[in-house]
């Protein structure tokens, strides 16, 4: 079903699907020892969908659920993960030495890392993202008795509504500068949306604040290859159309957006960062799918 701007969901259906899918992902990868996310796999299984419990577990083989050769399917996601996490993981250590005690989180979704990551002392971690989503993983991290290994203040909010209020209210510092996450995120806000997204994190960020984001491009190659992808995992029990999820249409470059904003943004090209990993490339022939997503972090310098 397509989304629409009220739409509503939970970690199993909709859009709320792909933190567990991606989480599915994150438990692939710390058993293949890429990374070390031990909270991924008892997320999953609390979530209960069983394709993405199977996959999490090792049940399921890429030759089970994948289309061969195609550009997108649950190894792929687990690759992209794996590198994903490398990636946004080293972005916060960065923040961290040069002396950033605040962290946002953005549509924080299954994200354990205010459990695993080593935190400097006095840091604090907001996870931003809806009421059930941000209970449902409080309860589950709980029950699994892991611990924070930062002061982790949920703020639980749709980003559709006044975030930057909720997250003041709960602490956030505006006159200090802070680590923002946009992890997964940005391709799944309308064009509108995103820009709004961007324009309240850079109000919202003093000189010094740095920010890492996802940049998926909406294009019909991309959805075609999600939801040919999703046809194979139908088979294999799970209802999603993948490609029915993002917001389709023209919207501004992130990178060049920020950068007309007071941000300096470095882009990583999705092959750069599976390279750099050591992981399977995406093709990268004009109109191949995913050819133009990238990675980018940003440090803003305000002037004089």
């Amino acid at each position: 079903m397509a989304r629409t701007d009220n739409d509503s969901w939970d970690l199993a259906t909709s859009v709320g699907a792909t933190a567990t899918m991606v989480a599915s992902g994150r438990a692939r990868a710390t058993r293949a020892a890429l990374i070390d996310d031990r909270f991924a796999e008892p997320l999953v299984r609390a979530v209960g969908v069983d394709f993405f419990t199977r996959w999490a577990a090792g049940e399921l083989d890429s030759a089970d659920v994948d289309v061969p050769g195609a550009p997108w399917g649950m190894q792929r996601v687990t690759d992209m993960m794996a590198a994903r996490t490398r990636y946004i993981d080293a972005f916060f250590a960065r923040a961290g030495e040069a002396g950033i005690r605040q962290v946002v989180i953005l549509a924080s979704g299954l994200d354990a890392r205010g459990y695993r990551l080593p935190w400097a002392a006095g840091t604090t971690v907001y996870e931003i993202d809806q009421p059930q989503v941000i209970e449902f993983k409080t309860a589950t991290l709980a029950g699994l008795g892991a611990e924070p290994t930062a002061d982790v203040r949920a703020v639980a909010i749709d980003l559709r509504h006044d975030w930057p209020a909720a997250l003041r209210r709960a602490g956030f510092d505006p006159s200090r500068p802070a680590a923002w996450a946009a992890e997964g995120l940005l391709g799944f806000l309308p064009a509108d949306a995103q820009d709004r997204l961007l324009d309240n994190i850079t109000a919202l960020s003093a000189d010094g604040s740095q920010l890492v984001a996802e940049v998926f491009v909406n294009s019909g190659d991309n959805q075609q290859a999600l939801n040919e992808a999703s046809k194979k995992w139908r088979e294999n029990g799970l209802d999603i159309a993948l490609g029915d999820l993002g917001f389709p249409g023209e919207r501004n470059d992130v990178a060049a957006y920020l950068a007309d904003r007071g941000w300096h943004p470095v882009r990583t090209s999705l092959n750069e960062l599976l390279g750099d990993n050591g992981l399977p490339l995406q093709s990268t022939e004009p109109g191949a799918p995913f050819a133009k997503n990238y990675y980018c972090t940003a440090v803003l310098h305000q002037p004089g």
